[in-house]
């Protein structure tokens, strides 16, 4: 459902050398899994994200999302991404139904059954007491919950979240990891970048470590404990990083 091939991303600042951030990366997400993406910040998390949610393009290398190119087909693609992050923010004078059907008419839901759908959300993530109230009012977790519907709305295949429970605090992280079980149950596609090891632990199906740009190894956390002789995901990374660091050194 979801494929890099030989990914690769630089970026030309205006002053200073070129920054390869995401450098010749390979990996699959089939339905039904979480796929984690584990990395420090400036590991190239966001930018392999955004390569697959058509936000930027590749720099070398392919990328598809059920079968269609992000290059080539950018709006088809879209149709079947959910991507949210951390950074994901609401209109804030908007209300949350309001702030619904927007971005339901951005996707071409006609009127009916996009007020259909819009109660389905409601119900689903329990908005009621407050969808009706302006963004500005809303805690921070009534806010992810809002913004969560907003992402099913168009009932994508395909979910590419980065880092969604950044500053999160518990009980709403809690509410994103939940929502996450659901949608692989329900047969999504789901890559979830995030640097907090337990949530990696507790969820993903397989991990794929990331460092520098570069993918460093991929699978599930059996087989990358088998790799490095460690028994958590903390030891795993820091052992394969270290690796990289004295390769690159040499």
């Amino acid at each position: 459902m979801i494929q890099a091939v030989d990914l690769t991303k630089t970026f030309h600042p205006p002053r200073g050398k070129p920054v390869e951030a995401v450098r010749a990366v390979n990996f699959e997400v089939a339905p039904g899994e979480v796929y984690g993406l584990l990395g420090p910040n400036g590991a190239g998390k966001t930018s392999l994200l955004r390569m697959l949610g058509t936000i930027i393009t590749p720099t070398s290398g392919h990328c598809a999302v059920g079968g269609l190119s992000s290059v080539d087909d950018p709006v088809g693609v879209r149709r079947r991404v959910g991507f949210m992050s951390g950074n994901t923010k609401l209109y804030r004078r908007l209300s949350g139904r309001e702030t619904l059907r927007y971005f339901g008419r951005l996707h071409g839901i006609a009127d009916d059954a996009l007020a259909t759908r819009i109660d389905e959300l409601i119900a689903a993530f329990d908005l009621t007491d407050f969808i009706d109230r302006r963004c500005d009012s809303y805690s921070t977790g009534q806010m992810q919950r809002v913004s969560i519907a907003r992402v099913m709305l168009h009932d994508p295949p395909v979910l590419i979240l980065d880092e969604p429970t950044l500053g999160l605090d518990i009980m709403s992280s809690r509410t994103m990891l939940d929502f996450v079980g659901q949608a692989r149950d329900r047969g999504t596609a789901v890559i979830f970048s995030t640097h907090y090891m337990t949530e990696a632990e507790l969820l993903c199906d397989r991990i794929g470590f990331l460092y520098a740009g570069r993918l460093l190894a991929e699978g599930t956390t059996d087989q990358l404990y088998a790799q490095t002789g460690a028994t958590n995901l903390k030891d795993a990374f820091l052992s394969m990083a270290d690796a990289a660091d004295a390769e690159a050194a040499r």
